[in-house]
Formats: C-alpha cells, structure tokens, sequence
C-alpha cells in the first residue's frame, strides 16, 4: 500500500479536500495585488515645478497663466517636468497664444532652474501615490524603481528562509506565520511617514509572500490524491489570475495609495485566524519520523469526510509501511547544499535557475511599468490579467501531449522574440499622457503647436534620436499587442517550469528545491526595475536585455530531462538514476500534474 492509496481509504476527494484546498486559495488572489501594487501605488502623475511663491500667493492669475510663465515647454510640447524659468517670463502671458517663433526662442534662452519651490501634480487619476507624497520626481525619480526590488528583495530572502524552514519545521507552521507577517507588514506599510519605512515594511510583505506561496502550494498538493491533480491544480492556478484582474477592480474604487495598500493586505488577518484549522502535510511527518502524528491527522481528515471507520484502521505500521522505502532513503536533515552535491543535481539546479531567472526578470520587465503603454492603467491591467487564462489553457495542451522540455523552451524563446520585436515598432508619446498640459491647456493649443512647429523634431523613445515628428507614426496598438503575447508567453513559461521543477525535485528536497529556484526568480524581479533605469540614457536597451535572456535561457531548457509520464523522484539516488539513464529500484509513485502552478510562483515572486 503507497501513501496514495492511504489518501484514497480516507476519502481523497472529499470534503475535507474542497474546504482545505479553497481555504489555501483565498490568499492567493491577494498575492497578485501585492506583486503588482506598485504600478498602482508608485504611478508617477503628470507633474511639473510649481509656481515661484510669489506667484503662488498672487488670486488675479489663473492656473493655465501662472504655468506659461513659469515653466518652458520641452521637446514634445509638455510643460518641463524638473525644471523652471529662473524668474517669470511675463513677455510669454503679454504674447500667450502666439505662433511668433520669435516669441518661444527668446524663451528658450531664459535661464532655468530647477523645482526649488516643489512639485504641482495631476491628481484626477489618483488622489495620491507615494511618488506625490514623497516627491520621488525628477533627481529622485530612480527611488520608485528601487522601492520595488526592495520588494523583491524581500521576496528573495524569503524564499530562501521560508523554503528551508518547512523541510525542517514544517508547512503549517510557517503558513500561519506568514499569514500574520503580511497582515502587520502591509498594515504598517499602508500607514508609514516615510518613503524608508514604507520601504522595509514592504520588504517584510514580500518575506511573507514567498512562504505563503511556498507552503500553500505543497500543502495542496500533498493532501490531493494524484487523479486529481490536474483538476485541482488547473483551479487553484487561475485564482492568482482573477487575483491580477481583482487588483484593477480594487484599485479603481480605492485611488488613494494608503488605503489601498491596507485594502489588500487586510484580508490575510482573516488568513491567519482560519489558518489554525489546516492540518499539517501527513506525507511530510511521515517523512520526518513522525508516523504518530501523520495517523492523528489522517484520521482527523477520515472524520471529517464521514469515513470514520476506515480512518480508525489506519494505524503508525500501515503508514511506516507506505513510506518505507522514502524513509529509508532519506537522511536526518538536508541543506541547500545537496542541491549542487550531485552531477545530475547540480546540472538541474543550474539549468532550472537560469529559467527561472529569464522568466521572472522578463514578466516583470513587462509588468511593472504599465504607464509606459500610454493605454490606461486599469484597463491594461485587466488585459494583463485576463491573457493569462488562453495561455495556461495553451501550455496545458502542449504539456501533456509535446512534454515539458518542449513547452517550456518553447514559451520562453517566444516572449524573447515579441519582446525584441517590440523595437522596430516606432513609438510616439502622448502629449496627454505625460503631463498636465493636456488638462490645462484645452483651450490653447496653439501654445503647444507653436512650440513643435519652431522646431519640428521630437525625440522618440525607440531610437533616442531626433526625428521629425509627423515622420514616426504611432503603433501604440501593435506595441500593447505585442506586449500582452510576451506576457502572456512568460505567464505560460512561469506555469510550465513550477510544475517541472516540482516534478525534477525529489521529495526530501522539493521544498529546499522550489525555495532555491524562487530565489533566483526574485533575483530577476529585482534586477528588472534596475534595468528599466538605464532607458533613462538608452531607450533601447531595456527592451533588448528583457528580450534577449529568454532567449539564451531556451538553451538551458534543453538540457533538463523530461519528466512526462515519469514517476516522481523520493531520493537524490532516484534523480541520479533518472540522470545516467539507469531504472530506479524504488517504485513508480505518483506524478506530480497540476496544469496550472504558473501563479503559484508569482504568488512567491513573487
């Protein structure tokens, strides 16, 4: 008798199963809105200097008034968003509306300054984000993208401490911990007075991300009989999705950023209080030599499925017996270092970070800067979540009929090659979207107008370069369209190498296995919004990195075994022998299919 048939006398795919599997995906649609919460709270609003406080003061000049005399107009004809005229330049209100280029080019030799007197912001989107209420702008503007790796920072650290602790100490022990640790993180981080402490309360959330991402998907998993476990796991996947889409619904209601970063951290309270009613993995204490607490919990699972009779003929033999051969394989205690103390494990660990690694470093790359598709930021954010359903559906396919190996290269090589394509689409922004003028100066257009015709070069993101204006037509729609393939392709690539990994790592060290690889992950989702910073001096080459990645990483796909049809490694002795191609005396055990574990790294990731 295995372990699995022991799941089956209790009742597999009873109660117990429905109400424990549900209680574990609740937390998960709030993941999505933490990974993400930074497009929303950090969105950098139309900006530019204030007023000279003399101005300020004055009541006989109108908003639109005081902006022409204070602030020049830059290259794309929006008000400067860091700079000023050293003193008003009156000669602009005594002329305003003039297409006299005489006019703009003695205002061009005005002195400049920068924003000594602060910031005024366009707050109709949001009534406030952490970028308006610590004026990350202009000199400081790098903090916005160092905020987030932090974040991920600290979804890195955890990963690597929570994945470890739960071989040692357990899955629901360290789940009720982290439940608690994101409410009082995000809690403190809603309510903080300053951008440092906002900063580290955030590092903290991502810490407890990354153990409720581990720990949900291994009790799950280890409490679901392996007949259903493609259904299930397709299930609970797509809750991280309608998680993304959660996110814009929540947003939308909730503009102002304190109290939306409380709204979705407030609901992990309620996570931590139900949590005390989830049982501990009984697969794992038998693994750690703790039959007698594996057969109390079997037990309590049987009466809650009305198969009280058959729970009581479960005894500490039958479960010993049902483990034996994984005991006997298995040592006192393991480390992160058997991971790379093998060939073949070793090989897998390396090949499997580097995956993880591009997949992460793209989906991010993409994810985190939603402003820069000039399309609203909700409904973009609803497209982003909702391609994610047509791509697992796709991946699933082609995982149970073309195998792992396949699937995986294949997804990951694509989104490299939309997201380079994305290059040679010309791109013009938005004069709306990037500044108040679009507000203010409905009703003088000619301002803007004259300021284009003087010179009749504006600079485009794509190449850096000056170029003529009515040279480069917008593709905005063929970028979007472009970008939401590419994500959608690492969204498949996320689901595709949590499943395979969970399936190359063996039992002992699944946990130790899958905290590793989510490290490397998070060391992606912190190095994309450094790398998103160099697009500051070359437009170009966040694109070409975040496209070019993937693409080496397909080659390291290529060299993992496929793990199709093949039974799931107990021992590191069992992934040797998978590895030099000899049988496995061990006994074929249940694989590991669940479709659908995509989100259940970026619930770690994130």
């Amino acid at each position: 008798m295995g372990f699995a048939d022991l799941l089956e006398q209790v009742g597999g795919t009873g109660r117990f199963q429905v109400v424990h599997t549900l209680l574990l995906c609740f937390p998960v649609l709030l993941m999505a809105s933490h990974n993400l919460l930074q497009n929303f709270v950090a969105g950098v609003p139309p900006h530019f200097c204030s007023a000279h406080t003399n101005l300020s003061a004055s009541t006989r000049m109108s908003a639109v008034e005081k902006l022409h005399i204070t602030v020049p107009i830059d290259a794309n004809g929006s008000p400067e968003k860091c700079r000023r005229y050293e003193s008003p330049q009156w000669h602009l209100l005594a002329k305003n509306g003039s297409t006299d280029p005489e006019v703009w080019e003695d205002s061009e030799q005005a002195a400049l300054r920068g924003c000594d007197d602060g910031w005024t912001y366009d707050e109709r989107e949001r009534s406030s984000s952490i970028i308006s209420e610590w004026h990350l702008v202009c000199s400081l503007r790098s903090l916005k993208s160092m905020g987030q790796t932090v974040y991920m920072g600290g979804v890195l650290v955890g990963a690597g401490v929570f994945g470890a602790l739960a071989d040692h100490f357990g899955r629901r022990v360290l789940l009720t911990m982290c439940y608690l640790l994101m409410a009082v993180s995000g809690t403190c981080a809603a309510f903080s007075p300053s951008f440092s402490l906002f900063c580290l309360f955030r590092f903290m959330c991502g810490m407890a991300l990354s153990g409720v991402g581990l720990n949900s998907f291994s009790l799950i998993v280890e409490w679901i009989p392996t007949r259903v476990r493609t259904v299930v796991g397709t299930g609970t996947g797509y809750f991280y999705t309608v998680g993304q889409l959660n996110l814009a619904l929540v947003a939308y209601f909730i503009r102002d950023w304190r109290w939306l970063t409380f709204a979705v951290s407030l609901p992990f309270y309620v996570a931590f209080l139900y949590s005390w009613w989830l049982l501990e993995s009984s697969r794992w204490l038998a693994l750690k030599h703790k039959p007698e607490q594996a057969v109390k919990n079997l037990r309590a699972v049987a009466r809650y499925n009305g198969r009280r009779a058959d729970g009581e003929k479960i005894d500490v033999e039958m479960v010993q017996s049902s483990m034996k051969k994984e005991m006997s394989g298995c040592k006192s205690s393991y480390t992160s270092l058997d991971l790379f103390r093998t060939p073949t494990m070793r090989k897998m660990t390396v090949c499997l970070s580097a995956v993880w690694f591009s997949t992460s470093f793209a989906y991010y790359g993409l994810s985190m800067d939603l402003q820069k598709f000039g399309v609203d930021i909700y409904l973009i954010q609803v497209i982003f979540g909702a391609v994610d359903f047509p791509a697992k559906v796709i991946i699933n396919i082609t995982m149970s009929y073309c195998g792992r190996r396949l699937s995986q290269c294949g997804g990951i090589v694509l989104a490299g090659i939309t997201i380079l394509s994305n290059l040679f689409v010309p791109y013009v922004p938005s004069i709306s979207g990037q500044s108040v003028a679009s507000s203010l100066f409905t009703s003088n257009k000619s301002m803007r107008s004259a300021r284009c015709n003087v010179t009749r070069w504006c600079l485009t993101p794509l190449t850096g370069v000056r170029q003529k204006k009515y040279q480069i037509p917008d593709k905005q729609m063929l970028r979007t369209c472009l970008a939401v393939i590419g994500k959608g392709c690492l969204a498949a690539s996320f689901n595709c190498c949590f499943l395979w990994s969970g399936e190359l790592y063996p039992t002992i060290l699944r946990q130790s296995g899958l905290g590793w690889v989510s490290m490397m992950a998070r060391l992606g989702a912190m190095a994309a919004p450094l790398v998103l910073l160099l697009g500051e001096y070359v437009t170009w080459l966040p694109g070409f990195v975040f496209g070019l990645v993937p693409l080496l990483s397909g080659v390291a796909a290529l060299l993992l075994p496929e793990t199709l049809n093949t039974p799931l490694p107990d021992t590191i002795q069992d992934v040797e022998d998978r590895g030099t191609g000899r049988v496995s005396k061990t006994e074929k055990k249940e694989a590991i299919f669940l479709q659908d574990n995509a989100d259940h790294l970026l619930k770690q990731t994130s």
